[in-house]
């Protein structure tokens, strides 16, 4: 399994754009992006996302971690 990387708030958005991910909305500090056929996908636009909220992005996107991380090298 990969480590996940430190990754700010944009740099998740623009690897989930990558996916097909389009900004619906943004409220507050937080863009939620939504692609037809998967689940809405709330990201806070922070400097570093923990890991946990990170993980839950993922999950939420339905993608593996690796896949992830292909798309930030992207």
């Amino acid at each position: 399994m990969t480590r996940l990387p430190a990754v700010s708030g944009d740099e998740c958005i623009s690897a989930l754009q990558k996916l097909g991910y389009r900004i619906s909305r943004i409220k507050g500090s937080h863009v939620w992006l939504v692609c037809p056929g998967r689940p809405p996908v709330p990201v806070p636009k922070h400097d570093e996302l923990g890991k946990g909220i990170l993980r839950k992005i993922i999950h939420m996107a339905d993608i593996s971690v690796d896949e992830f991380v292909n798309l930030l090298k992207k």
